[in-house]
């Protein structure tokens, strides 16, 4: 099991028994067969709409309270503090790790809305790297409030005990699904893999395919997939395109045969 998915074990050990107004939950239901043997990306969106559905309840929470907006530009990164928590209220963002050698890992992309701290507080065990919240969409806006007044109304509120636990459960999920897919699959799998994922989650159905609308780059592929080198993304794209299975135009990827990349999720 690699470093990401042990990491989500401990980070959901430490959040569920650390606090008192939190209920222990036995780490063994995390590992139901529902999570281990079906690894489909179809799974992994419905995840994400429970995720927003849930996420509900701390935006009304923030709403109510007059938290300030803060709003970045595409590209631009979040500048994250220790003693603030981030929420990400609309549009899209890319979380990575910065190596010591500077090279860049990309974990996920988070649409919102969405509490990136939490997220965010998985990647800070892994020492020597840093994370990193870039900026996807045209904009994005994010509400910033103080850890220590979030917990305390997390500890008051159950709804947002159960988000919080139900986060990281759902954000486990998805750390084994894509690790499981990552390993069965050739360096054209993987990506084939991931262009599934991003058609699933940023996919608008038009007659010619399933438009992805994000702008990725080759590299961004080559960082999610683990691909050393951008050479290896661009040998895998360019045959998708001669065998028809994508179009990129304008820097953007039209999906046109979605069953052909499904069959590498599985």
């Amino acid at each position: 099991m690699g470093g990401l998915v042990q990491l989500l074990f401990r980070k959901l050990d430490m959040q569920i028994t650390s606090d008192p107004a939190i209920s222990i939950i036995s780490l063994y239901v995390y590992m139901d067969k529902d999570i281990i043997y079906t690894p489909q990306y179809d799974t992994m969106k419905m995840i994400t709409g429970v995720s927003k559905m849930c996420c509900d309840g701390v935006i009304q929470y923030l709403e109510k309270e007059k938290v300030p907006i803060l709003i970045k530009d595409r590209h631009t990164c979040l500048d994250l503090n220790d003693s603030n928590m981030y929420v990400l209220k609309k549009g899209i963002v890319k979380v990575s790790l910065i190596m010591q050698d500077e090279r860049e890992f990309n974990i996920t992309y988070l649409q919102g809305p969405d509490v990136v701290s939490l997220y965010c507080d998985c990647l800070t065990q892994f020492r020597d790297c840093l994370p990193k919240i870039r900026i996807e969409s045209e904009q994005a806006e994010f509400y910033c409030i103080s850890k220590e007044k979030f917990y305390k109304r997390v500890k008051e509120d159950a709804n947002l005990q159960n988000y919080v636990n139900t986060y990281y459960r759902n954000r486990l999920k998805l750390a084994i699904t894509r690790e499981q897919v990552m390993i069965m699959n050739s360096k054209a799998g993987a990506v084939c893999s991931w262009l599934y994922r991003l058609a699933s989650l940023f996919g608008i159905q038009t007659q010619k395919g399933i438009f992805i609308d994000l702008q990725v780059t080759n590299e961004d592929i080559a960082n999610f997939c683990g691909i050393t080198t951008r050479n290896s993304v661009n040998r895998v794209i360019r045959g998708l395109k001669e065998k028809h299975i994508i179009q990129v135009k304008n820097n953007r990827i039209i999906v046109l045969d979605m069953d052909y990349l499904k069959q590498f999720t599985k």
